[in-house]
């Protein structure tokens, strides 16, 4: 099994510059409204569709800032070096919490309204909280 990553954005060419930047994604493939991304685990395609226009569920899409129940969790070997990376592409970091036995994270956005966070694990990650 291999996961594909879609995220819809209303402007193709500004979501290939700022996920290449960001993530260090390099494209790959082009096709209609689509730019394949690849570099982490999973692919990334990103998919120019127009604000309003209908998504799953009937919903008109936006870009302003939204909640999804569905983000990326990117894991990251140093936290701050990714945080400085996104940002200078155009993300906007929303919130730090404290540090934990576990490791850091960064709530973060990009610039179309998509969460995500910036995860860096430390000491036995997870299994610290168990």
């Amino acid at each position: 099994m291999k996961l594909i990553v879609n995220i819809d954005v209303p402007d193709l060419a500004a979501a290939e510059a700022f996920y290449t930047a960001a993530f260090d994604l390099a494209v790959t493939r082009r096709f209609d409204g689509v730019v394949e991304l690849t570099g982490e685990s999973a692919l990334f395609h990103l998919l120019e569709k127009a604000p309003g226009t209908t998504g799953a569920g009937g919903d008109p899409r936006r870009y302003d800032r939204h909640w999804s129940p569905v983000h990326l969790d990117i894991l990251v070997e140093d936290l701050d070096m990714a945080v400085d990376r996104a940002t200078a592409a155009g993300a906007l970091v929303e919130r730090r919490p404290p540090d934990g036995a576990w490791g850091r994270i960064a709530n973060m956005a990009d610039p179309f309204g998509h969460g995500f966070c910036l995860i860096q694990l430390l000491n036995r990650g997870y299994d610290e909280l168990t």
